[in-house]
Formats: structure tokens, sequence, C-alpha cells
């Protein structure tokens, strides 16, 4: 099935109408908005990565897990490292997003660049043929009319052929009709001419501009896909990154050993092997010796 092209669709009956150049114009406006719009929504998202990329950063400054040892310390410590790594991997992440937002950018000055050169041109034409057109139509104007002149001074002098005091002031007239017609015909071919001229350059110029500005569009259309699958591949590559980064912390854990790390404390901090010796009753009085006992009192001796 062949292609359809602007050059084949976007003309019309009326030779002053730009409809369908103007049709062409605006879609070519629309599709700029559309670069620019990418442009701030990747331009945008760079500052999302850049704002998480900073919080991450801070985030793995902070104390975490300072003041624990051996297995699970060094854990702690990779993980805490590798999410520094993420933060510098967001903020690597952000200024590749801007990278292609600033092609982005470049691509769009080009093209309106190149669009503003031929647009000049056809709306130069668009004026000269419009002018043209107009200066031709009022040629006609004054053709038809100066020929309706002409025709009523002939119909004076049949009519008024047999006055021969008012005939030769009649045929006067009609000679004097007769060119002015004639130069108005002279007049009025001549802007045909022209506007025929005009035309054929309009001709020629309308589908050299409906071929560049074809050719923008699927330039625009490539750029733009290429450059949302680019962004795209940033994004699965920074996962792929990211994950490679929190495996290292996951390989960490696997080397984490509860026991080991029970028995480096128990090594590092022991304070002896035995316990207290439970603390007995004492019986206050238990520990007292017992007390002297007096020699039993004697009778007093009688008295004899």
């Amino acid at each position: 099935m062949k292609n359809k092209n602007f050059k084949d669709f976007f003309w019309n009956q009326d030779l002053i109408c730009t409809v369908g150049y103007d049709t062409i114009i605006q879609y070519l406006n629309d599709g700029k908005r559309t670069c620019k719009e990418v442009e701030e929504f990747m331009k945008a998202r760079a500052s999302i990565e850049e704002k998480y990329a900073k919080d991450l950063l801070g985030l793995s400054k902070k104390v975490c897990g300072h003041n624990e040892m051996n297995t699970l310390k060094r854990s702690l410590d990779v993980f805490k490292l590798q999410t520094e790594n993420a933060s510098l991997s967001h903020l690597q992440l952000a200024q590749s997003m801007r990278d292609e937002a600033k092609k982005l950018e470049e691509f769009r000055e080009k093209q309106k660049e190149a669009r503003k050169k031929v647009e000049q041109q056809m709306d130069a034409l668009h004026k000269h043929k419009s002018s043209q057109f107009k200066k031709t139509m009022d040629s006609k104007k004054i053709y038809e009319q100066k020929c309706r002149e002409k025709e009523e001074a002939d119909q004076n002098v049949n009519r008024n052929a047999n006055n021969t005091k008012h005939i030769e002031k009649l045929h006067s007239k009609a000679q004097q009709a007769k060119q002015n017609a004639e130069e108005a015909d002279r007049l009025y071919q001549q802007n045909v001419i022209t506007l025929g001229n005009i035309r054929d350059e309009w001709l020629k110029e309308h589908v050299k501009a409906c071929e560049m500005f074809e050719k923008q569009s699927m330039e625009r259309i490539n750029f733009l896909r290429n450059a949302v699958w680019t962004h795209l591949n940033q994004l699965s590559q920074h996962c792929v990154t990211s994950d490679e980064l929190y495996e290292e912390v996951r390989r960490s854990l696997e080397q984490c050993d509860v026991q080991e790390d029970i028995e480096h404390f128990v090594n590092l901090r022991r304070t002896g092997d035995k316990p207290p010796a439970a603390v007995k009753y004492e019986n206050f009085y238990s520990g007292q010796k017992p007390p002297t006992r007096a020699p039993p009192s004697q009778p007093p001796p009688s008295i004899r």
C-alpha cells in the first residue's frame, strides 16, 4: 500500500485559502509542544532522583548499629556503605536524565530554526499570492465594468444612428470606451499571467515545504520514541545496579553468624565463669557464745 504523504493530501481548491498548510503547521506546533513536555518531564524526574539521592546520602551517614560487634556489625557497615553507593547511583541517574533532556532541547531548537526559514518563505509567498489574487480580481471587475460601458456606448451609437447632431460625440465615447475596455483587458490578462507565475512558484515551494515538514515530523517521532526508550533503559539499568548493591548487603548478611556473634561477645566481655555463692541465712543468735552461769548460791551458815 502506498504511503500517504503531506504533499498529496493538504491542498485546497480555493487559491488563497491556506487551510492545508495551516493544518500541517498546527501539527508541527503540537509536536514541538510534545517535545517540550517530554523534556520537562525528564527534568522533573531528574530533580526527584537528585533529591532522593541527597536524602539517601544523609540517611547513610546516620548512626546505625554503632554499638554492635563482630559479623552483624560488619553486615550493618556494608548496609550503610551500599546505601551510600545507592545514593550516588541515583545522582548519576539524575545526571543521565538531564543529559537526555538537553539532547531533546537541542533537537527541538534545531528543528525550530530549520522550520523558521521555510515558514518565513511560505508566509511571504502566501502574502504575495493573496495580494496578486486581490489585484487580479480587482482588475477583473474593472475589465468587466469597462466591457459593460463599451457595450452601452455601442448601443447608444446604434440607437442614435440617425441623430447626426450627437452621432460624432457618441462615436467618440464608444471609441474611448473600447480603448478603456481593451486596456482593462490587457491589465487583467497581465495580472492573470502574473498570478499564474506566482501560483506555479507557490505550488513548488508548498510541495518542498510539505516534504521538509514531513521529514521533520518523522525525525521528531523517531527521536521522541528513542528518547523515552533510553529513559526507560536508564531506569531499568538503575534497578539492576541497585539490586547489585543490595546483593552485597545480602551476601554480607549470609556471613552473619548468630552463634559466632554470641561467642565473640562472651570472649570479649566475659567477667568470670563462676557465679557468686548463695547467700545463706545466718541466725543472729547462732553466732553468739552462751552466757557464763553464776555458781549456785550457798545457803548462809546457820547461827548456832
